[in-house]
């Protein structure tokens, strides 16, 4: 696909970090699956993906949890 932010580059597969911040709570998750642009280094994070990572930052909120640096795990 061709990258909308630059509108050069092309997007393949690779891995991104994201970084998630509500209510005080920040959750860091490395090595998350991504299509990223080999000329500007924009990352997209898939649907299902970002599903995930919301629930688990819902779940840290709920549990009170400030800070979660964790590694991407698939389901």
């Amino acid at each position: 696909m061709k990258c909308p932010i630059c509108r050069n580059g092309e997007t393949g597969p690779g891995k991104a970090t994201v970084t998630l911040e509500r209510d005080g709570v920040i959750l860091v998750v490395k090595g998350v699956p991504a299509r990223v642009c080999g000329n500007c280094g924009e990352e997209y994070v898939d649907e299902a993906a970002a599903r995930r990572l919301l629930e688990a930052a819902e779940n840290d909120l709920k549990a009170g949890i400030k800070l979660d640096v964790r590694d991407y795990a698939a389901a």
